[in-house]
């Protein structure tokens, strides 16, 4: 069985997070991962602090594990949710797309272990100087909002730059990637595109269908003009959106007006034209349906066996 230092400090039973997708990661995909041993984590996307509180407590009916919430700090609403968290006593709280400080010392007063999405060895540097617990070097092969720095070569530089815990994330759907994930010194894994076909991910049927059938070549990068890149599938609405993105007779205004409610679209509803398809570059190794507890089982097991085996190549 693995044993990482993550599990011990989490209390969770397998070194694997859950991506806080946004309208993706709510209370049933999030309870599922930890009933199945991994971390499960509660998008707070751009909710205010009450709809994260009914979702929060959806999924503490759902399990007695413990579980994590991701709280996108360009939200109107972080501050709202930043004090929700402490106050429903949220074991873990992941960060993306801005700088935690402000809320840091909040959090870790109230117990909560603090755990950012890092782009840089500089961020999680500065980040592990505020408390964090441990962080989630996340590379550009994700979906979803991306940094420049791609996996491989992000890991090992956050590993030796800082003394907690790394999670490597970016680019990882199976026992493989695990492996080759504790291999550049990381601890543990972060997983969201794999999850996007868990059998309880709500996910509408056409994302998941979507996902299912891409190839390797099939993502797109867009938004790098408006500061904040994103990684999704290759569709009507993405090619346009790219197209838009390099014509200077399209202001910014119109560009983020443009983008307004895709990611809904494609997630709830179900369009896959005009929807945003946040996933990443792994999505064409992702080719079956299975449950999270059959997702993580099948992960772990393949990298314990390939870890096992390592000694092949050392004579």
């Amino acid at each position: 069985m693995l044993d990482s230092p993550i599990c011990k400090i989490l209390g969770i039973k397998y070194p694997v997070f859950q991506g806080g997708m946004a309208w993706v990661a709510n209370a049933s995909l999030a309870s599922a991962v930890s009933e199945a041993g991994g971390l499960g984590i509660i998008a707070a996307m751009n909710s205010n602090g009450e709809q994260l509180r009914e979702e929060i407590r959806k999924c503490k009916k759902l399990t007695d594990k413990p579980f994590g919430v991701n709280i996108m700090l360009m939200s109107p609403f972080a501050s709202e949710v930043a004090k929700v968290v402490a106050e429903e006593k949220i074991p873990v709280v992941t960060t993306g797309a801005g700088n935690p400080s402000v809320y840091m010392k909040d959090w870790t007063d109230a117990g909560i272990k603090v755990i950012p999405v890092v782009p840089s060895t500089a961020i999680a540097k500065m980040v592990e100087k505020r408390g964090a617990a441990a962080v989630i070097a996340e590379g550009g092969e994700s979906g979803g909002h991306i940094g420049e720095i791609h996996t491989m070569a992000l890991v090992p530089q956050v590993v030796d730059a800082v003394n907690i815990p790394v999670i490597a994330a970016g680019g990882i759907a199976d026992g493989r990637g695990m492996a080759a994930a504790f291999m550049l010194g990381a601890c543990g894994v972060q997983m969201g595109t794999r999850f996007l076909v868990a059998d309880e991910c709500t996910v509408h049927d056409n994302f998941k269908e979507k996902v299912l059938n891409a190839k390797d070549i099939d993502t797109i990068v867009t938004g790098k003009r408006l500061g904040h890149p994103c990684r999704s599938l290759k569709n009507k609405f993405s090619k346009e959106f790219f197209s838009k993105e390099y014509d200077m007779t399209v202001s910014n205004e119109e560009l983020e007006k443009f983008g307004t409610g895709a990611l809904r679209r494609a997630v709830v509803e179900g369009d896959i034209d005009t929807g945003s398809l946040l996933c990443g570059e792994i999505a064409g190794l992702v080719k079956e349906r299975m449950s999270c507890k059959d997702i993580i089982t099948s992960v772990t097991d393949e990298c314990e066996k390939l870890l096992r085996g390592g000694a092949k190549w050392v004579k």
